[in-house]
């Protein structure tokens, strides 16, 4: 049985640094998903997904990942997805470094 649709983020790794990325609304790439766009529709997801897996010059791996609305924009809703966005996990370096609040 097909699992329902849960409100989602377009997430895919950054090709040339290798980080973690969201699609955000107006089609641009950031690497915080804070600022990705939150899809509540599974066919908008689907066309979004599309749309980011037409970009290979740019990210690899594009997938829909389960988000929730949050007070700054989306956040994880799963373990594996709150791990990816907080960034490396092997040393201070990246989003870690750059962000405040990791």
């Amino acid at each position: 049985m097909a699992r329902e649709f849960a409100p989602s983020v377009v997430t895919a790794n950054d090709l040339a640094l290798g980080d973690v990325v969201y699609l955000a609304a107006d089609g641009g790439w950031t690497r915080l998903i804070g600022e990705a766009e939150l899809i509540t529709q599974e066919a908008r997801a689907q066309r979004r997904l599309a749309f980011a897996e037409a970009q290979s010059e740019a990210v690899i791996g594009a997938y829909l990942a389960e988000a929730r609305p949050g007070p700054d924009g989306p956040e994880p809703a799963r373990l594996r997805e709150r791990f990816r966005s907080a960034g490396p996990s092997n040393r201070f370096h990246g989003k870690q470094r750059d962000l405040a609040h990791a």
